[in-house]
């Protein structure tokens, strides 16, 4: 079961949907990041987005070989909940599932290639007026001020599609949920530009938002679980 799936399923998706919701209405932050975590008896649940700068140092769309090598190995770095987020040895938890995606990139590469169509027949149709009309030095003024337009605009859709953000997906058992008393986060010392991480908790004892920061990576659970 994915571990937004087991969130849902133990009655807490709409709360995290609320502070995420909260979150998205903010203006993009590099360096911080949103955690959410549900604990559920023995079973822990995770939920992490972070922005591409953050965990790569870049938010383009990874073209070039050293950008795609420095994804895929965030992506198994990600893929090791464990290390980044460090339960006491004397819970005893397993990783049982992780899911780790780039958000964005698909998207992009989607949009770049309809609007590329879309500028390519905008072009065709200036060109055949032109080919009617060539006396008319107007209309050539207009077609060059079209396609400049569309140049301006073309650089403005690839910037904001460039925006991409990692979303990782975690499940844990644990043996001794109890001995989980504190978090430390090894996720700053495995990412040089992630500042802060906006953490949202739910567990048998209610609900508590967090800020965990770079300065004083670790998290007191002790009575909140």
């Amino acid at each position: 079961m994915r571990a937004i799936a087991l969130i849902a399923a133990i009655g807490v998706g709409a709360s995290f949907a609320q502070a995420e919701e909260r979150r998205d209405l903010g203006a993009h932050e590099h360096g911080v990041g949103a955690l959410n975590i549900a604990f559920e008896g023995g079973v822990v649940a995770m939920e992490l987005e972070a922005p591409g700068a953050d965990i790569v140092g870049f938010e383009h769309l990874a073209e070039s070989a050293a950008d795609r090598a420095k994804v895929d190995a965030a992506i198994a770095t990600l893929a090791k909940p464990l290390e980044l987020f460090r339960l006491p040895d004397a819970a005893k938890c397993t990783l049982v599932a992780a899911e780790v995606e780039l958000h964005g990139e698909e998207d992009a590469h989607h949009d770049e290639h309809a609007h590329d169509e879309h500028h390519a027949d905008h072009q065709g149709e200036h060109q055949a007026e032109g080919e009617g009309h060539e006396e008319h030095a107007e209309h050539k003024e207009e077609g060059a001020h079209g396609e400049e337009h569309a140049e301006a605009h073309d650089e403005d859709h690839h910037e904001e599609a460039s925006h991409t953000e990692f979303h990782a997906e975690y499940r844990l058992t644990c043996a001794a949920p109890d001995a989980i008393n504190r978090i430390e986060f090894g996720y700053f010392e495995t990412f040089p530009n992630a500042e802060e991480l906006e953490v949202q908790m739910i567990s048998d004892t209610g609900s508590n938002g967090f800020e965990v920061e770079r300065d004083d990576p670790v998290l007191d659970l002790r009575g909140l679980i």
